[in-house]
């Protein structure tokens, strides 16, 4: 049987590294080439918990096809939406998906995914994690990307590539990197540092042997050795030396200079103000009004952004003219009380807002047969009709031919 990589099943073909390509020179002269940011970020548990707070939070988006015919919204259940809802491509469900598109799009500020297509039918959508990308042009002119792996490299044009961005400035093509929150990150990695050899340090003695008269180096030195062995050590369990007439210890007490909590705090926020996010977000012990701003401020500029792209980039210019379109929701009403859902379906359900189905998703009950219905109360009317229901006039009857 014959043995497939991940780099074929996900590109199909290999590497062209025959394809002749020039650098692409940009407006502002900046080379379009990324690398990942270095030193490892994601290892750090500060802005680990930070990335997968924002990514498992938008990994629970609903992609969906739509297409807009003036002013009416037509879900589209095709190819592409059952691709996107349920299986991207063979080894990530779309929680997988979501999760690690937003996860890269975090950390290294630029994010891509690879469309798989057998002709018009979308296959796959697999995410294209690089050691370095670089935007090349091609000898036709377009713009083109060349992705670098361990052992593998290869080359795309660029209107195939699913890309978002974060913090896009200076570069034309590519968003900025994360440098700007090193400083911080290497403060909080050298207090946690500290605080380990702080608790190391008061564990065990320190201090002067002085021993009485005059020893040969090569005896002191066998003596401190000795001295350091059974007692400076945190395996001295009681944290007492025993000397007798011939030797006086004096203790050097160290006192370590450490990052008071409030400092601590302060740090920490500083990388969650960064991502967008706050400790209620990442502990799960937010309001109603925290849910709202962090969803507001962080997942709905992802949810356009994602739309957005994967608009473009799935659709012909045909498609996207006839209306067609990926859209990201969220069910905000899940994150709300009780009691709020109590009180929104009580004052907007009569007015034929929700249909029976989705007021019971609001909570979190199972659709039911028949439960499409909207249901509306008698007590309002019809815009168009209100003067004719206030008067108690009735409609122009029709004439009827016999009479």
């Amino acid at each position: 049987m014959e043995r497939r990589s991940l780099f074929q099943m996900m590109f199909g073909r290999k590497p062209r590294a025959d394809t002749i390509y020039n650098q692409l020179k940009l407006l502002n002269g900046y080379n379009a080439v990324f690398t990942t940011w270095g030193n490892d970020p994601y290892s750090a548990d500060v802005v680990r918990g930070a990335v997968d707070a924002i990514a498992r939070n938008a990994a629970k988006l609903k992609p969906k096809h739509i297409k807009r015919t003036g002013k009416d919204i037509q879900p589209v259940a095709g190819q592409v939406e059952r691709v996107l809802q349920v299986r991207p491509n063979p080894n990530m469900s779309t929680y997988d998906f979501l999760y690690k598109m937003v996860t890269a799009l975090m950390i290294d500020n630029n994010a891509y995914a690879y469309p798989v297509w057998e002709g018009q039918q979308l296959k796959a959508i697999w995410p294209v994690v690089a050691s370095q990308v670089e935007f090349i042009e091609l000898q036709d002119g377009q713009i083109g990307i060349k992705f670098w792996f361990a052992d593998d490299s290869i080359i795309l044009p660029y209107d195939e590539i699913i890309h978002l961005r974060r913090h896009f400035y200076k570069n034309d093509l590519l968003g900025e990197s994360n440098k700007s929150i090193n400083n911080t990150l290497e403060a909080i990695h050298t207090t946690n540092e500290g605080l380990g050899q702080a608790v190391k340090t008061s564990a065990s003695l320190r201090g002067i042997l002085k021993y009485q008269g005059i020893l040969k180096e090569s005896d002191i030195k066998a003596n401190r050795d000795r001295f350091v062995e059974e007692y400076l050590v945190v395996q001295n369990n009681g944290g007492v030396a025993a000397l007798d007439s011939k030797a006086d210890y004096t203790e050097l007490k160290s006192q370590p200079l450490m990052v008071d909590a409030a400092q601590m705090k302060e740090l920490r926020e500083n990388i969650y103000r960064y991502y967008g996010v706050n400790e209620k977000i990442i502990t799960g012990g937010y309001s109603e009004q925290d849910w709202d701003s962090f969803y507001e401020s962080t997942l709905e500029p992802l949810a356009v952004q994602l739309s957005l792209e994967f608009t473009y980039k799935l659709f012909t210019a045909n498609e996207r003219t006839r209306g067609h379109e990926i859209i990201f929701e969220a069910n905000r009403l899940q994150y709300v009380s009780t009691k709020t859902k109590v009180q929104m379906l009580k004052d907007l359900a009569p007015l034929g807002l929700f249909t029976i189905n989705e007021g019971r998703e609001i909570f979190n009950l199972a659709p039911v047969e028949g439960g499409d219905k909207r249901i509306q109360t008698l007590n309002v009317v019809d815009a168009d009709k209100a003067g004719q229901y206030q008067l108690g006039e009735e409609e122009d009857p029709v004439d009827d031919p016999d009479t």
